[in-house]
């Protein structure tokens, strides 16, 4: 079984916004594929269903982004689901709108979503698709920053970084991780 989960905030205020382009992501790879998140449990809306045979689980934390490992931990605890099988995705202000970079392991660098889900999962070595965002051009507050909208070229940018993302999800139904992350950071 593997566990693709996007990082962001619920509710319509923050449906396109930068901090959501985790949700964006799951969204796609859930339209793609003729899936709904239409399950409601451990804090989340997920979707569970099956692609070549294996079992896939979708995941949108309903926590809001600073406590997002208070979804995927109990998630992760009740289907069994080990931790080399899981790839979180969520945004990057140190990459570039239509940049995404795939790591098996590291910090949180900053990213409160991340440091809750290491906290919660005990360690900071999961796979991961950081999708770039930017940073501000004027001088903004970094949380209105990442919680505005995409605008101009930027948002066809950050949705050219969703399609990529979803892509490498797809490929890693067929391909051992670092393959993945050798085809898609060199995109």
């Amino acid at each position: 079984m593997k566990c693709i989960i996007g990082l962001g905030n619920p509710g319509r205020k923050f449906e396109n916004t930068r901090h959501n382009v985790g949700f964006m992501v799951i969204e796609e790879f859930a339209k793609r594929n003729d899936w709904k998140l239409s399950k409601k449990k451990f804090n989340g809306n997920f979707a569970m269903e099956q692609l070549d045979g294996e079992k896939i689980i979708l995941l949108e934390p309903q926590t809001y982004m600073n406590l997002s490992g208070e979804s995927i931990r109990p998630l992760m605890d009740f289907y069994n689901i080990a931790i080399e099988d899981i790839v979180v995705i969520y945004d990057d202000l140190d990459l570039p709108p239509g940049k995404i970079r795939l790591r098996q392991k590291g910090g949180h660098g900053g990213h409160n979503g991340i440091r809750s889900t290491i906290d919660h999962l005990g360690t900071k070595e999961f796979k991961r698709i950081r999708i770039g965002i930017g940073r501000p051009s004027t001088p903004m507050p970094v949380p209105d920053y990442v919680l505005g909208t995409f605008s101009g070229e930027e948002k066809t940018a950050a949705m050219e970084s969703v399609q990529k993302a979803a892509d490498a999800c797809e490929t890693w139904f067929k391909k051992p991780f670092e393959e993945v992350m050798n085809e898609y950071n060199q995109k």
